[in-house]
């Protein structure tokens, strides 16, 4: 495959799932799935007499709820898209079939009902030829002493699972419990739990908890430590410059969403 073929790839796949923001609809509450059209919100909200009186029927109120809830989506298949992009790099890269990338545990949710997670992708060193594990060996080596400090030298782990975001602001109780739940099973598998961050929008705070918590976080920053910068990691550690296909292709990307962005913006 050539790189113009591999960029396409690469490329359709984190900006298939974002285009599908593009048809958002507001619900207003409706429980309608699809969403309401612009005709359908001005019958609600022109049949409701207080909004009516308010003027909240118009197209810019439309409008700007379709912006709101749209973004949100954006932002929502952005993390989806980077799930894509990340599970196919690392697949080519060090020649892993989706098999191999697997791995999922079994957990109780509320109500006694059982759950499973499914991770983005696992990189076990026994499936990588003897240069590729070498890196991988060298890099755990300094992402465990980086989370463990001291006691790394005891920590025995046969490879590393991801949970690829898009980025993460926010500090919800519940979700950071069900990251630290994904920790403890991953080291109970002997794996390092790794998040990967592909923007640099996290919380500090978050970051600070989750390494000391002995979860590694690699986020979107310009950094040459793979242990911290998830560009570092690709271009260091996969042998794939990350920064460089989105610096080759940003041009094609930005206009997608550009369009997408307009149209979200448009009654």
């Amino acid at each position: 495959m050539t790189r113009h073929d591999q960029d396409e790839h690469f490329r359709e796949l984190f900006l298939a799932p974002i285009r599908k923001c593009a048809e958002y609809q507001p619900v207003f509450g409706q429980g309608k799935r699809d969403g309401l059209s612009l005709a359908e919100f001005q019958t609600v909200y022109g049949g409701d007499l207080f909004y009516a009186w308010l003027g909240l029927d118009n197209p810019a109120v439309y409008a700007a709820h379709k912006a709101a809830g749209g973004l949100t989506s954006v932002y929502r298949q952005l993390g989806i898209g980077s799930e894509r992009l990340f599970r196919a790099i690392i697949a080519e890269s060090l020649n892993l079939s989706e098999t191999q990338m697997e791995w999922s545990y079994e957990y109780v949710q509320s109500g006694n009902q059982k759950g499973i997670h499914t991770l983005d992708a696992c990189i076990r060193l026994t499936d990588l030829d003897s240069g590729t594990r070498k890196r991988f060996v060298q890099w755990l080596a300094k992402a465990k002493l980086l989370v463990a400090g001291n006691v790394a030298q005891g920590i025995h782990v046969d490879g590393i699972v991801f949970e690829v975001r898009q980025g993460y602001k926010s500090a919800d109780s519940k979700r950071q419990n069900a990251d630290l739940r994904f920790g403890i099973r991953a080291y109970q598998a002997n794996l390092l739990p790794v998040f990967v961050i592909m923007s640099s929008q996290m919380s500090e705070p978050v970051i600070s908890r989750y390494r000391s918590d002995g979860m590694l976080v690699l986020t979107g920053v310009h950094h040459v430590d793979p242990t911290i910068s998830t560009f570092a990691f690709f271009d260091q550690v996969v042998g794939y410059n990350l920064a460089e296909f989105f610096t080759r292709n940003r041009f094609l990307i930005q206009d997608e969403i550009k369009k997408i962005v307009e149209k979200l913006l448009s009654p």
